[in-house]
């Protein structure tokens, strides 16, 4: 199976405002063709789990030896654009679905560093592909330019009641990420972002992609020491056969 994204080598200005804002959009980053293949697998482990409808998030981070996610998981091109955002090398830190149910409301405002801490924030990059239209209708990814610049903030339990964060403030300036099927938006650990309700009466389907570089350690949060990713992985992501029911569980991020 061949790679889903094709070398793109960004610009200057690319990187310059992603560091300055936070964020960067990147239009067509693979063919609807390819999303489309995406969001058929996606949709098959959402099917595999059940239970998805008025989900505000559904993450799995299982994927199928052989398939289009695994693919797009292996993509060096993809990694190779990440690397070029982050400023080095980078690896593969946590891939996972990010698939909003029909009614699935607001996910609240936080930062991905909330969950675990990275010693460098700017070091870690969520590429958050659509695999179909986003719009505020559906939830679309919602994001607050240059919040990165604050570092870490102070977040809270989500009042939710379940394992998810927000950061303690309410952002009054915050951008819709409008997205087509195959657009990509990247963003640090650092950058707050969040999501409308799904008003719709389809899923809202994206798959995302964390890296880190290489030079960077997450904390421990019980002793506090700092570990270097590259030699001990917070998370190990590999294939498999089958799906397993249900979806296993891990901190979010």
């Amino acid at each position: 199976m061949g790679d889903p994204i094709a070398p793109l080598k960004l610009t200057d200005g690319e990187i310059k405002f992603y560091r300055q804002e936070g964020y960067l959009l990147i239009p067509g980053l693979m063919s609807e063709r390819a999303a489309g293949d995406l969001h058929d697998e996606v949709m098959e482990r959402m099917n595999s789990i059940g239970g998805f409808e008025g989900n505000k998030l559904k993450q799995s981070w299982e994927f199928k030896t052989g398939s289009h996610i695994d693919a797009l998981i292996n993509s060096r091109p993809l990694r190779g654009v990440a690397s070029q955002l982050m400023g080095g090398e980078s690896t593969l830190y946590l891939p996972f679905t990010a698939v909003k149910g029909v009614g699935g409301g607001t996910f609240h405002f936080h930062q991905d560093n909330n969950y675990t801490r990275f010693d460098d924030g700017m070091g870690g990059i969520n590429m958050w592909i659509a695999l179909m239209p986003m719009t505020p209708e559906n939830g679309c990814l919602m994001v607050v330019p240059r919040s990165h610049t604050q570092g870490t903030v102070e977040s809270v339990a989500s009042p939710d009641g379940d394992a998810h964060r927000k950061v303690k403030y309410d952002p009054a300036d915050f951008l819709p990420v409008r997205m087509r099927a195959g657009d990509c938006v990247a963003f640090s650990r650092l950058t707050v972002h969040g999501s409308g309700p799904n008003l719709t009466d389809m899923p809202r389907v994206a798959y995302a992609i964390q890296y880190h570089r290489n030079d960077v350690s997450w904390i421990d949060k019980e002793t506090g020491e700092k570990k270097l990713l590259t030699t001990f992985p917070r998370w190990t992501n590999k294939p498999v056969e089958r799906y397993s029911v249900p979806a296993g569980k891990r901190d979010g991020h």
